[in-house]
């Protein structure tokens, strides 16, 4: 089991098996569910039992260690032909988060030099992914909290915390950071809709924390920034285009807009496991289409007229240019341009 900084922990591999917290129940009901194939695993993160571009990597990781124990019980001799199978699977349970596809990557070429049983092994590599990613979100919340300058409010929209990572997250953990240094006194929080992210998930994050958080509707935002008490929208981030557009969860985009038209800072946080160079810009991030159920009803409630046409894209793209600052392990980022997350990534 990885120890986690903080009193949520999404993600635990214990008794050789993945245990996730179910985020689809909270805040009434804390339940793991057990996992013990890749299928499991990659319908978990289809239908959101977790979430976030970072726990979706860690998640897949793991996964990847239960295809292995699977395929080499099955045929010792083939099991790396016949586990591309199920790498296929995980990497297409979502397609917009790129931390997906890097972690089973960085798996697959672990598993290329292996001999004999690999479980152990790759239980070790992804082991090493999640404990990285709990360092590389410490390292973000303290260069972020950097940026933040006088004590004041802070405004974030869906979940970037511990639920969404490793551990102690990413927006989440600028937000932690910035508590411990007394420069954050309150954070606001956007319900997030339609998966209410924000009211489920970071509200209550933040609470167990003892973390001051106030719930707003995500179309009360732009009158929230107008009465001039929050100094920086700070999010996290699901894939960053080479030259600096940002995919995150939907209603990122339209923040973007009306802090910079507030004079409030925009800050994205996000590893640099999440920066995709082979996307030249934001257009061509691949947008997931989720279910139209998700708006036509709510708690099981139908809440639109039968025969509504529903259009229900998962995420938005804000582009470079709204940004401020972008915050990884590796550094910050001022007004991120193609340019200089090139610089980063080479680092």
């Amino acid at each position: 089991m990885i120890d986690a900084p903080d009193r949520v922990c999404a993600i635990v591999w214990r008794e050789n098996a993945l245990e996730l917290l179910d985020q689809r129940l909270l805040p009434g009901v804390v339940h793991y569910q057990r996992l013990t194939t890749a299928a499991d695993v990659a319908h978990a993160i289809r239908e959101m039992v977790v979430r976030g571009a970072p726990a979706i990597g860690i998640t897949a990781a793991y996964g990847v260690v239960l295809a292995a124990r699977a395929r080499y019980a099955e045929t010792p001799q083939s099991w790396q032909t016949r586990i591309g199978e199920d790498l296929a699977i995980l990497i297409q349970s979502r397609p917009t988060a790129v931390n997906l596809n890097w972690a089973v990557q960085r798996m697959a070429q672990v598993m290329a030099g292996l001999v004999g049983d690999p479980e152990q092994q790759l239980l070790a590599e992804a082991q090493a992914i999640h404990r990285e990613d709990i360092a590389a979100n410490r390292r973000m919340g303290q260069l972020g909290a950097a940026l933040l300058g006088e004590r004041g409010a802070v405004l974030t929209h869906c979940n970037a915390g511990s639920l969404a990572t490793g551990g102690y997250g990413t927006a989440l953990g600028v937000v932690r950071a910035g508590v411990a240094a007394g420069l954050i006194e309150r954070v606001y929080a956007d319900e997030t809709r339609p998966w209410l992210q924000g009211a489920r998930l970071t509200a209550w994050e933040l609470v167990q924390d003892g973390i001051p958080v106030t719930l707003l509707a995500d179309a009360a935002a732009a009158a929230l920034l107008r009465q001039g008490q929050v100094r920086w929208v700070i999010v996290g981030a699901d894939r960053i285009a080479a030259n600096g557009d940002v995919a995150n969860k939907i209603g990122t985009y339209p923040l973007a807009i009306i802090a910079r038209y507030h004079g409030v800072r925009f800050m994205v946080v996000a590893p640099t496991s999440t920066v995709d160079l082979q996307m030249t810009n934001g257009a061509a991030i691949p947008i997931e289409q989720r279910a139209a159920e998700e708006l036509l009803n709510l708690g099981g409630h139908p809440v639109a007229a039968t025969g509504t046409e529903v259009w229900n894209p998962s995420f938005d793209v804000t582009p470079a240019a709204l940004v401020d600052a972008l915050v990884t392990e590796r550094g910050v980022v001022l007004k991120p341009d193609a340019a200089q997350l090139a610089r980063l990534m080479l680092l």
